[in-house]
């Protein structure tokens, strides 16, 4: 017996010595680190307030209201016609800098400011039969100066139609000559077609350039445009408001929509408030949320406020109590650059977190 409960002893003396100091294999948690921000099983998340001042969470309580409906667009940057246009070559030939230089990107010029010069381009045959042309009409120059000459010593004796003629030819002459020899060494001068910035530049002395060929492009940067296009072409009679999307929201003025097509969908022109634009260049691709003058019944809060959940779902974060967050599923439509209306998912009253939600939703 006693040998029996020996044994039954260091048994148990063996079984309690393969699990060490820490290495528990048992099935208790780990209890959670008292006051620190954690996800808790029903997905709400316990934030202290200190927590909470170091990351800089803000809350909006919300109501509802009849907001404008809206719609976003894809819209680009384009020029104004009045306030820009292309400096383009109206001949072949080559490209020759004017005493100040070629103009640079950014550089600002002046309406009628010399921007370049194109030197006509002739071939070897081309110059010969000029230059025979030339030497034809010289000779006939003098000829004709020599019969005026005589005709006006015999004034007294020849009509005066004959000699006015004489005079006339030695006239036609030598305009003839004088054109014929502006083009064979004359040049064309490329001016700046309006007041404003180079936006783009193509050129380099010597450059052999062709016809219709663009060289520069003038615009002034306060006064550019955008141009969306929309597929329902009954908006065009319902806009409201407008306004980019992009970086800080800008109010747009609706300037009026095309009346062709373009690609399925319909043109609108807009500008800047007040005629004026900034932090926008020439061919950026920009967001247009377009304000309509219906309205739907929703909560407004500020874009930033939007989150995705694990399934991809669009959340905003109600503070539930002090130190307690939880998630709302909910559906939103935007309402300009900068706000969202939420049309489900919020009730009156809710305060819903409208900054630092990100690192809110980052709490696992």
């Amino acid at each position: 017996m006693k040998r029996v409960l020996l044994i039954w002893s260091a048994s148990l003396v063996l079984a309690t010595a393969w699990a060490g100091p820490g290495h528990d294999h048992g099935d208790e948690a780990a209890p959670a680190t008292a006051g620190a921000p954690q996800r808790l099983p029903d997905g709400s998340v316990y934030l202290p307030k200190p927590a909470q001042r170091q990351l800089g969470l803000r809350t909006l309580a919300v109501s509802a209201a009849e907001l404008p409906r809206s719609q976003e667009l894809q819209g680009q940057v384009v020029m104004d016609p009045n306030a820009g246009g292309p400096v383009q070559a109206a001949q072949s030939g080559r490209l020759l800098a004017p005493p100040q230089g070629l103009p640079t990107l950014g550089q600002r010029v002046q309406r009628g400011q010399l921007l370049g010069y194109v030197e006509p381009l002739a071939g070897a045959l081309e110059r010969s039969a000029q230059a025979a042309q030339l030497a034809e009409w010289r000779a006939a120059l003098r000829l004709a100066e020599q019969r005026a000459q005589r005709l006006q010593e015999l004034a007294d004796t020849v009509p005066r139609r004959e000699i006015e003629a004489a005079q006339m030819e030695v006239e036609s002459l030598r305009a003839r000559m004088a054109a014929l020899g502006q083009g064979l060494s004359g040049r064309e001068a490329l001016r700046a077609p309006v007041s404003g910035v180079i936006a783009s530049a193509h050129a380099a002395a010597g450059q052999i350039v062709e016809a219709r060929e663009l060289l520069f492009e003038v615009v002034d940067p306060q006064r550019l445009r955008i141009e969306a296009l929309a597929y329902d072409i009954a908006l065009a009679n319902d806009i409201g408001a407008a306004f980019v999307a992009d970086g800080a929201a800008q109010p747009l003025r609706f300037l009026g929509a095309g009346s062709r097509l373009r690609e399925q969908a319909l043109p609108l022109n807009f500008m800047g408030v007040n005629g004026t634009s900034s932090g926008l260049a020439l061919g950026q691709s920009v967001r247009v949320v377009v304000q309509s003058r219906r309205t739907v019944k929703g909560h407004a809060v500020p874009a930033q406020a939007l989150m995705k959940n694990p399934s991809n779902q669009t959340i905003v974060w109600v503070k539930q109590a002090p130190e307690r967050f939880v998630p709302r599923v909910v559906q939103a439509q935007a309402l300009d650059g900068a706000r969202v209306a939420i049309t489900q998912g919020l009730n009156d009253g809710d305060r819903v977190v409208i900054q630092s939600a990100t690192l809110l939703n980052q709490v696992r």
